[in-house]
């Protein structure tokens, strides 16, 4: 019975975007310096995501800045970040567009 509450909850929280608890915080943030990656279309369809932490299952690996698609309607990108959750233990929150 166990198995299947703590199963259930892990995809409840695969399918919300946040990951699964880590038991320490991510490293600080590096300085985001140089040039950003060329944009890969028309300025304005576009929003630069700022780098992050990323958890691979046992690391966290650094993700870079990177360009996504503006999503139709939408005024703006909040950026993903990491939060404590249960137990103090730290999640990711994804990114989202906000209107």
């Amino acid at each position: 019975m166990k198995i299947a509450v703590v199963l259930s909850a892990a995809a409840l929280l695969l399918c919300t975007g946040v990951a699964l608890a880590q038991p320490y915080a991510p490293p600080p943030l590096p300085p985001e310096s140089g040039v950003p990656p060329p944009i890969p279309g028309p300025r304005g369809h576009f929003e630069l995501i700022p780098g992050h932490w990323r958890w691979d299952g046992v690391r966290y690996v650094w993700e870079p800045r990177h360009w996504i698609a503006r999503a139709a309607g939408f005024a703006h990108w909040v950026p993903g970040h990491w939060g404590t959750g249960p137990y103090g233990r730290w999640i990711w929150i994804e990114g989202h567009w906000v209107r």
